[in-house]
């Protein structure tokens, strides 16, 4: 008889997939809305009308968010220019390059969400990551210093390691930022909290990509006509005064041990349902997960469902990001050729990643007080639709884009 497991994808996997953000991290992603749990039966619900503390310690995580994304998204900003004018790669060249880093800093989140649920902790992963990540960045900054390092090799290092650390803390800080609420009493203070923490993030992108552009190219330095050093290197340290703040909150943190990572049974359960359904000829199920039911507990295999339903809704987006991130390649070059000229204002070429980040959270205060609601009561505006309106306004975005390349040429 095989041993069933017990466990849950939604029990004790805290940075995968109780009340955390979405890797998320990214601007355009709209504040999560909490799924509240029932508890289990037999187990004494708690009095939700018992008030506690907000938490202290939410302050040092928030602020060190902002910190961080300064500098992911400042560092990002430039980074294609700094290949094209510093590093002298082909618009080509630099594009597969910054596509390639972007790709690994998406992918790193994976280890990073097993190494904090399995071994390390939550705390101990976004310390020690966010150390390497502070390294990669003041590598960076460094290899772009004129004849100082080997440019080309010592910037593409610090990149590869930046990617590490950022992907390495990312799904670590908000399920971080969760476990400092004590649930349901603190349910809706926690739904304020990824409020604020969606906040700094797009206050950091905001900020930085402004002022790294600004450093860039109306300061000298080295003898060169553009700074990229302090471009490069504001936003590292940055990222140094972010491991300060986080580490000087230590002794206000709730501070939970690893409890095991989901995804391996995730995974362990779906192929032996596959297994069991092509070994099983004639036997019927509703459904082909159930095969897996000889071995895996229910609520596993209900979990797995769940997920692959969602999963479905999931399709387009990397085509949705691919596009999206052409802001700080394509575009970026494309902008390069324009005078940036708003009437007596002039944008640089970098800084037309502003945008993004200064409508949201301009427009999102619009859209959750008038605009949703109002949609809400006619019953138009489902979250589906939703995405189907961004995924078309994404495309038709590309449309002009192409006209406007053709207008340059």
């Amino acid at each position: 008889m095989s041993r069933k497991s017990s466990t849950s994808l939604t029990e004790g996997v805290p940075s995968t997939t109780k009340a955390v953000l979405p890797p998320y991290e990214e601007p355009n992603s709209p504040p999560v809305k909490l799924d509240l749990e029932k508890p289990p039966l037999g187990v004494e619900e708690p009095d939700k009308n018992v008030k506690l503390k907000y938490p202290k310690s939410v302050f040092f995580i928030v602020v060190n968010e902002f910190c961080e994304r300064f500098n992911f998204y400042g560092m990002r900003t430039v980074l294609t220019l700094y290949m094209k004018q510093i590093l002298d790669f082909s618009e080509d060249k630099a594009t597969v390059l910054y596509h390639t880093f972007l790709m690994l800093s998406y992918f790193t989140p994976i280890p990073g969400a097993i190494l904090a649920d399995t071994y390390l902790g939550k705390f101990k992963t976004i310390a020690i990551l966010s150390c390497i990540y502070a390294f990669g960045s003041i590598m960076l900054a460094v290899a772009a210093i004129p004849n100082f390092l080997p440019q080309t090799g010592f910037s593409m290092t610090g990149l590869l390691i930046i990617a590490i650390g950022t992907g390495g803390i990312k799904p670590c800080v908000s399920a971080f930022g969760g476990d400092q609420f004590v649930r349901p009493q603190q349910d809706r203070q926690l739904e304020a909290f990824f409020s604020v923490f969606y906040f700094s993030v797009n206050a950091g992108s905001l900020i930085s990509t402004f002022i790294t552009p600004i450093l860039r190219e109306d300061v000298h330095c080295f003898g060169d006509d553009t700074c990229y050093p302090l471009a490069f290197g504001v936003p590292a340290i940055l990222m140094i005064v972010s491991i300060v703040i986080f580490v000087a909150g230590k002794p206000l943190y709730t501070i939970k041990k690893p409890e095991g990572n989901i995804m391996g049974e995730f995974f362990k359960c779906i192929g032996h349902a596959i297994n069991r359904r092509f070994k099983s000829k004639g036997e019927k199920r509703d459904h082909w997960l159930d095969f897996a039911s000889d071995k895996f507990d229910k609520q596993l295999i209900q979990d797995v469902k769940r997920v692959l339903a969602v999963a479905f809704v999931f399709i387009p987006l990397p085509v949705f990001w691919a596009l999206y991130d052409q802001q700080g390649s394509r575009w970026t070059f494309q902008a390069m050729r324009m005078n940036g000229d708003l009437g007596g204002f002039v944008l640089k070429p970098d800084q037309m990643q502003i945008i993004n980040p200064l409508l949201i959270l301009l427009m999102v205060p619009l859209f959750e007080a008038v605009i949703y609601p109002c949609f809400k009561k006619s019953g138009l505006l489902t979250p589906l639709r939703r995405i189907g309106c961004g995924l078309v306004f994404c495309g038709l975005s590309f449309v002009i884009s192409g006209f406007l390349e053709i207008a340059l040429e």
